[in-house]
């Protein structure tokens, strides 16, 4: 009985940002993965697609003034080509906010309900009385119920990573406008997940995949699994079945994605997606680490309650460093897919060979230019790139191209030793191994035509000369299909030269042990440049700029003592005069009574507020700063605002000029 066909998925992209790295330690191995096994004769469907809902988006349309609809196709159709311009093609690539994935989502959501695994529940959500608004996840940060680090509203991301649900929060404040927040009443829907611990726990001793994604799940299911809240206060994603004022939580509708896309491609090529998702399945999720818990435990759940099948493996990537810092956008530590490389002419290859050979797939995978460059002069240039030009240069040279002749048995035990452990390490997800193990051949190549050096050979034995090329153009050949799913371009190149007119893409992985025939072939050109010193240099210096500029934003306040704060005397004032300074287009010379006596104060406000406006207003002033002329004009004191707009700090109930701020 034939197995059923593969599935193989990747996380979808958020649509909110651009492409980077991180993005791509993900994308890039699953779309070898799949290269491989369909050359090894499987049946494989490969699909993504954009995650359009959620909170984050909604709050980054309304800064950019536009509809987050709009924002989503705008990044749906980066990523789109990103992928596409690094090689990574999906069978299809839909969106989350599309009529299928809404029409799916809510039937999953129903026959849940139905299955009674979801009931309602009124709980205490944070309310910005300013915005008028409940606040779900971004909308509101606060302080982490468990570990007591910064939070954002659904999870606790700068602490113990727990997720939070809603209610849950400490000292909620509203993100959009900073008033602190109240919580209130409100009905909400929740899956039931604590029901699926006794599935979960042997579920998870057979799924396939990576051991860090099993490893991380159990110790989730062994501590305790809580009931999810399902539903969010928001007019953006899918409406949760029978109610207007309720979306379905992003983490709902979002991997339900993997299943509607399988529709639309479905759909589009006459085949029935059940065979995929229903039953016995091998759906293989590839991921970033920081989504174990919802692909291992809260999908696998959700998938068993509504009566449709688990995955069959789960394959999770370690974390990406950026000069041997934490990947991090606010400190500059980031290079972006697009910015950064592609459109600096660098090959796409390149990238994909050095995210698939620099560790394991489960390992931190750090970056950096000088480690990029050795990497691939060492390895790319000088073992393959110098094995297939020597190779088909002298064979062209001498004898027109591929001579006739036999290939010796060594030669091609040698390749079927490779194409076993290949095998094996590609289907344990040992990307890294993999790779190793084709250089390895490469390298064995290498050192093949070193040792029996046919251009002194062909001045005394020709036709030994013309065996020892044979024998090194089925290596290349070899190398080249084994290689394809990691350099899909040069792999092409490479085929070309070998005298070859289709795409290797179609030639199965055994082909490596099919002869080489004699052929005519056209003066070769190398397959590699290097990475010279002076463009690793101008690369780095682009993202050292870029820290610096972020860290200039983030550089950290001194923490003062107690004792040094008191040294401050704030008090209440109001404002008895207001007018500009002459010849500024920015200062008030402001008289302020502060009790005692009144001071002369000159405040940078003057775009912000007409002078008679400020005439009677409260408010709040250092004191005892050392005086300062401005302009030729002297200030005594400093009235406290806040932002760029220059708020004023004032009172919220009415106190006597002079009291004492405490």
């Amino acid at each position: 009985m034939n197995p059923p066909p593969l599935l193989v998925t990747c996380g979808l992209p958020y649509t909110n940002g651009p492409c980077h790295l991180g993005h791509l330690r993900t994308y890039v191995p699953a779309d070898a993965y799949v290269r491989y096994m369909r050359r090894a004769g499987e049946e494989v469907l490969f699909v993504c697609g954009s995650d359009n809902h959620g909170t984050p988006i909604v709050v980054s349309a309304e800064e950019a003034g536009t509809t987050p609809r709009a924002l989503s196709e705008q990044y749906h159709k980066h990523f789109d080509e990103t992928f596409k311009r690094m090689g990574v093609i999906f069978d299809r690539f839909g969106m989350t906010d599309d009529p299928t994935n809404h029409h799916r989502a809510q039937s999953i959501v129903k026959e849940l309900e139905k299955n009674g695994y979801i009931y309602r529940q009124i709980v205490h959500q944070a309310y910005c009385t300013k915005c008028k608004r409940f606040l779900p996840d971004r909308y509101v940060e606060g302080v982490c119920p468990h570990c007591g680090k910064p939070a954002r509203g659904d999870e606790c991301d700068q602490g113990c990573g727990k997720h939070l649900e809603p209610g849950e929060i400490k000292d909620p404040v509203c993100k959009v406008c900073s008033t602190k927040a109240e919580f209130r009443d409100q009905e909400h829907y929740f899956f039931r997940l604590s029901a699926f611990k006794d599935f979960l726990l042997p579920y998870l001793d057979t799924v396939r995949g990576t051991s860090n994604a099993r490893n991380y799940a159990i110790g989730w299911i062994r501590d305790e699994l809580h009931d999810w809240c399902i539903t969010r206060t928001l007019e953006w994603g899918v409406k949760f079945p029978g109610r207007d004022d309720l979306v379905v939580y992003v983490w709902v509708d979002a991997p339900i994605g993997y299943i509607s896309f399988t529709e639309e491609w479905a759909k589009a090529h006459g085949k029935d997606w059940k065979r995929y998702w229903c039953g016995e399945n091998r759906v293989t999720h590839f991921i970033g680490g920081d989504i174990i818990y919802h692909h291992t435990i809260f999908w696998p759940a959700l998938l068993k309650g509504a009566g449709y099948g688990v995955p069959h493996a789960v394959v999770a990537s370690g974390m990406l460093k950026v000069d041997d810092h934490k990947f991090s956008k606010s400190r500059g530590y980031v290079v972006w897919t697009n910015d950064d490389y592609l459109d600096r002419g660098l090959p796409a290859d390149y990238l994909r060979y050095y995210l698939l050979a620099y560790t394991s797939h489960t390992k931190e995978l750090n970056f950096s230019w000088s480690l990029f460059a050795e990497r691939i002069n060492n390895e790319v240039v000088n073992i393959f790139g110098n094995f297939v030009y020597r190779t088909l240069y002298f064979a062209q040279k001498e004898f027109g191209g591929i001579p006739p002749g036999s290939v010796d048995a060594s030669i091609m035990a040698e390749i079927e030793k490779s194409l076993a452990t290949v095998d094996a390490l590609m289907r344990d997800y040992e990307f890294k191994g993999a790779v190793d193990a084709i250089m390895a051949l490469a390298a064995f190549g290498n050192t093949y035509i070193q040792t029996n050096a046919p251009w002194k050979l062909v001045k005394t034995d020709r036709e030994a000369a013309a065996h020892v090329i044979k024998n090194c153009v089925q290596l290349a050949k070899a190398v080249a299909l084994l290689l394809e799913p990691v350099m899909p371009e040069a792999a092409q190149q490479c085929w070309v030269q070998l005298g070859y007119s289709d795409r290797i893409a179609d030639h199965a992985i055994s082909e490596a042990t099919t002869m080489v025939m004699e052929a005519t072939l056209a003066p070769p050109v190398p397959l590699f440049s290097k990475m010279d010193d002076d463009k690793v240099k101008e690369l780095d210096a682009l993202l050292q700029k870029r820290v610096a500029e972020a860290n200039k934003k983030t550089e950290k306040i001194p923490v003062v003592t107690f004792e040094e704060f008191q040294k401050l005397d704030i008090r209440t004032g109001k404002v008895l005069s207001a007018e500009p300074v002459p010849k500024s287009n920015k200062l008030l010379k402001l008289m302020v009574d502060i009790g005692s006596e009144t001071r002369q104060i000159v405040a940078g406000m003057q775009q912000f507020y007409r002078p008679e406006e400020l005439v009677g207003t409260d408010v709040v002033v250092v004191t005892n700063l050392a005086p300062a002329k401005i302009f030729g004009v002297e200030s005594n004191g400093m009235i406290l605002a806040a932002g760029d707009s220059a708020s004023l700090l004032v009172p919220l109930k009415p106190v006597e000029p002079g009291s004492k701020i405490r």
